[in-house]
């Protein structure tokens, strides 16, 4: 056991600063939020944007899609697609935007 505790001894602070950084990534950082709040808040964020008009955004595993008033001009959806793009981290090829019927 001594001889345990003498080869620990060399590497007492490693060994310290190890576990203090796993205890630290086991405690939560707050709120999580969930897919749906997120989701709102990009799309009332996008519906605040000037072109946009009503927005309603969809996050899967896999993309976004975005309906809105505004995806009939280009530049609106560009605008819409680096919004998109800053906030999710996806790349530009897993984002969609269609444009909204104005009927409902």
């Amino acid at each position: 056991m001594k001889q345990i505790l003498d080869k620990i001894g060399r590497f007492k602070f490693p060994l310290l600063i190890l576990l203090l950084g796993i205890l630290m990534m086991l405690i939560p950082s707050g709120a999580k939020k969930t897919g749906a709040e997120s989701c709102c808040e990009l799309g009332d964020a996008l519906s605040l944007t000037e072109g946009v008009g009503e927005a309603c955004v969809l996050i899967s595993e896999n993309g976004v899609v975005v309906v809105c008033d505004g995806a009939r001009d280009a530049k609106v959806r560009m605008e819409i697609t680096e919004a998109v793009k800053a906030y999710t981290g996806f790349g530009a090829d897993k984002i969609t935007i269609l444009k909204r019927d104005g009927t409902k």
